[in-house]
């Protein structure tokens, strides 16, 4: 049972956002407004995570969230391949780069336990906290919630002791929650993926992620089984505290077609589409993180043929202000 969500003043959280969305100032302001905000450490350093605790408002109850520990990636011939190709194409780097595949997790969850002023909710994407590791955070008065994408991983995550978990549709914005990936995520819709999930036994505490943009989406959303909240994260990358790049910022308010697919990344990711991503929509093979490392060069110059702005469906929808007056459209 999380106490967290038995407490909350607001069932509208705002999700983490990696990539730089996600600032303290951001989360600070959910708290202010009656909600309940993630720091995103999943694709920071150890540094910036610690630098990101430090600037947390005193006696603010807030979450961060990390990314699991992934295997390292075999280098199959379909990856040297498609590399070559971005080579001919792109004039990305010769040599594939060596990648920390562990996502500073360990150090992450160290520095989470031993802040001044740490968290009340650590989350996990990509994968589930080992039963241990849920035992150190209960110790810390930290709970654990889980991203899950499917009934299978919602069960795992239970019988490991999740306090709740963050159930993630396919409208959502960013990296689909997959615990491998290779996996190709269901297509299932996010109503449809709860209701089956309670079909299936799953009784933890739920948080729903994914595609909401309005006041009527998120009560339709509580009505479902064991939701106790509705979590939204593109709804706020247009905030006024929010970390959003003025260059995203703008693609943002020109608005575009939100696609899934592998081109962002190498790992199945929803955002607006580019060249790039219309040229490479069903062929990048399972090749995360190595894919966002060769296209980072080109990234970092705001190319936009690689932009790269992850962002759930309708992006139409997405308000602009302060996070207090998008929570307040949100609540209705």
């Amino acid at each position: 049972m999380s106490e967290v969500l038995r407490q909350l003043e607001s069932r509208i959280l705002i999700a983490p956002m990696a990539g730089g969305p996600s600032t303290p100032r951001l989360v600070n302001a959910a708290a202010k407004a009656g909600s309940f905000g993630f720091l995103a450490f999943g694709t920071t350093s150890v540094d910036h995570a610690q630098y990101m605790l430090a600037g947390m408002d005193s006696g603010v109850r807030y979450g961060v969230n990390l990314f699991a520990p992934q295997t390292p990636l075999e280098i199959t011939a379909e990856i040297s391949a498609f590399h070559q190709q971005l080579q001919r194409d792109y004039a990305v780097a010769d040599q594939l780069p060596n990648l920390d595949y562990s996502n500073g997790w360990q150090d992450k969850l160290d520095a989470v336990v031993s802040a001044d002023n740490p968290p009340t909710v650590v989350s996990s994407t990509f994968g589930c906290f080992s039963s241990a590791e849920i035992s150190r955070l209960h110790e810390a008065g930290i709970e654990a919630w889980v991203t899950v994408t499917s009934i299978e991983d919602a069960l795992s995550a239970q019988d490991a002791g999740a306090d709740a978990l963050v159930v993630q549709g396919p409208a959502a914005g960013g990296h689909r929650g997959t615990w491998s990936v290779e996996e190709q995520p269901s297509g299932l819709g996010l109503v449809d993926l709860i209701e089956t999930m309670s079909l299936a036994g799953v009784n933890a505490q739920l948080v729903a992620s994914g595609g909401v943009r309005t006041a009527d989406d998120a009560r339709e959303l509580l009505k479902l089984p064991r939701v106790k909240a509705v979590s939204c994260g593109s709804a706020f990358l247009l905030a006024d505290e929010a970390g959003t790049s003025e260059f995203n910022r703008t693609l943002l308010q020109a608005g575009g077609r939100s696609v899934a697919t592998r081109a962002f990344s190498g790992r199945v990711a929803r955002g607006l589409e580019t060249e790039f991503i219309r040229g490479h929509h069903d062929d990048v093979p399972a090749m995360y993180p190595l894919l966002n490392s060769l296209l980072a060069p080109l990234r970092q110059e705001n190319d936009p043929r690689v932009a790269y702005c992850l962002v759930g469906e309708d992006v139409d929808k997405i308000g602009q202000g302060s996070v207090a007056d998008i929570l307040a459209q949100l609540r209705g």
